[in-house]
């Protein structure tokens, strides 16, 4: 299974961390350096408090999919949805060539980046259509922050890259127009996602709130 893969992955990952603190030092320089951040780190260990932040988010990825997989397929809709988690998975398995070369946390980094991005995308396009989200999930603060982390020009690379697969990928619009869909729709206006936030509470964006948000990166 892909999910067990990616798993398996993000721990070796986390070994290779232990072993070698790549990805601590990269966050130690964005610290030290009192390079800006849209954040507030605690007087505390600030960098153990950054990395822990970091890893959390990528441990999200394989959740939030099976989330976003079980929730769609047991509403009928799991044909519009299964094209994105896919390529979300594959993000992992099959890194595009514009994140090669990095190692250990930090690729993974980069490849969740664009697998929370790229679901951040889907939910948009989906409340477009129907005014409700795909999954009750916003990851916005904590995408915020691995951008910033990631850096510009190259985090708006990945940026770009999310958009052109979307887009590629939305092709199934004719699952708008299904009964299932509109099932879907009707009853999560009713109500609110409560039993979906229940029975997957990685739903609930719960990796930014222990550092504070200061802003937003112009």
């Amino acid at each position: 299974m892909k999910i067990e893969a990616i798993q398996t992955m993000i721990e070796l990952a986390k070994a290779h961390e232990q072993q070698q603190g790549n990805l601590a030092s990269i966050l130690s320089y964005h610290i030290e350096s009192n390079r800006h951040l849209p954040i507030q780190l605690p007087e505390q260990r600030p960098l153990q408090s950054l990395l822990v932040f970091v890893t959390s988010y990528i441990e999200h990825v394989p959740k939030f999919i099976e989330a976003t997989r079980s929730i769609t397929t047991a509403a009928g809709i799991g044909e519009y949805a299964e094209p994105f988690v896919a390529l979300a998975e594959d993000y992992f398995l099959k890194p595009p060539e514009i994140i090669a070369g990095h190692f250990g946390l930090h690729e993974l980094m980069y490849e969740a980046y664009l697998a929370h991005r790229l679901i951040e995308e889907v939910n948009d396009r989906f409340m477009l259509r129907s005014s409700v989200p795909l999954v009750p999930m916003d990851m916005t603060k904590s995408n915020l922050l691995i951008h910033t982390l990631i850096g510009e020009p190259f985090a708006n690379e990945l940026d770009d890259a999310v958009h052109y697969t979307a887009q590629i990928a939305v092709e199934r619009e004719h699952v708008y127009n299904s009964a299932a869909f509109q099932c879907y729709v009707d009853a999560h206006r009713n109500n609110h996602w409560d039993l979906e936030v229940e029975n997957w509470p990685c739903l609930i964006d719960q990796l930014a709130l222990s550092i504070e948000v200061t802003g937003r990166v112009a």
